[in-house]
């Protein structure tokens, strides 16, 4: 939080980041750089992951303008010295638990922090959603950002529109499967439990497909046939650019069930703001009106 003395703030290993004034010149992990923008907090950089390229995913961009927040890379392309070019006051990053910094090398990591001030949000499997949206809100407001309550009462308006498309829905129906397409021959099928994201519309009555137990904690590996045979009739189908476009699967299993099935576009690593939050809500109850 902000204070006369400087600013503060304390993240989500419980480490206090401090500074002389309040930073102007933020990094981010990409999707905490869009959920900060959504914010107004306008980040000077942003970084990706493992999963990325050379180029930002748009999945996960948001509304950020890439042409001008200085992308710095993924994966092997990011060390210290390309991180910090463009001389950032502050660092966000996110991690799914333990603290380590999602994307970064933790020996990266390391030297990072020990050159600038580093804020980890945790949007891991133990938190709920809220929580995290929560966390979010308050960095950006000691940044200098705001809550829109416009995008509060649009949100609490898009889970009341979506709890009223389930609960018309006839018992048993549809089936919602939440999937990310690796290629060909299999698929990743997500176990809604460990999704923040997804544990929100198990709570507004939405009826999601739950994969076979087995090996994978967060996914089930599955092939096209074993997909088609959870029988769903909306898909919520990974757009990262990192996940086959689910058009492109022309496996038969799959091809004989997917003339049923609507698709709606799903980002695992959502942006944790209201506006955004409420848009996938309003996808979702759309989906779920066209099949009843």
């Amino acid at each position: 939080m902000a204070e006369q003395s400087g600013w503060s703030f304390e993240d989500d290993r419980g480490r206090l980041a401090v500074a002389d004034r309040r930073p102007s010149r933020v990094l981010a992990y990409i999707q905490a750089g869009a959920t900060l923008w959504d914010h107004g907090v306008h980040p000077e950089g942003i970084f990706g992951s493992g999963h990325d390229g050379a180029e930002p995913d748009r999945a996960k961009a948001g509304s950020l303008p890439l042409d001008a927040v200085d992308y710095r890379g993924a994966g092997d392309d990011l060390d210290v010295d390309t991180l910090l070019r463009g001389r950032p006051d502050l660092v966000v990053a996110v991690s799914y638990g333990h603290g380590q910094l999602y994307g970064l090398d933790p020996d990266t990591a390391k030297h990072l922090e020990e050159s600038v001030p580093v804020v980890v949000i945790d949007v891991g499997q133990a938190r709920t959603l809220d929580r995290v949206s929560e966390r979010f809100a308050g960095l950006a407001r000691s940044l200098g950002g705001s809550t829109d309550p416009d995008a509060a009462s649009g949100l609490e308006t898009a889970r009341e529109r979506l709890r009223a498309v389930a609960r018309s829905l006839s018992p048993g129906g549809p089936r919602v499967l939440a999937l990310s397409p690796a290629g060909p021959e299999q698929a990743y099928a997500a176990r809604p439990r460990m999704w923040p994201e997804l544990r929100v519309l198990a709570e507004l009555g939405v009826g999601l497909v739950s994969p076979p137990e087995g090996a994978g904690v967060n996914w089930a590996t599955v092939d096209w046939a074993e997909a088609a045979a959870l029988e769903p009739g909306v898909v919520l189908a990974d757009i990262r650019s990192n996940a086959v476009p689910l058009a492109e699967i022309d496996a038969p299993a799959w091809q004989a069930a997917a003339p049923v099935v609507r698709t709606v576009p799903w980002n695992p690593e959502p942006l944790c703001s209201p506006r955004a939050h409420a848009r996938f809500l309003g996808l979702v109850a759309d989906a779920l009106g066209a099949t009843g």
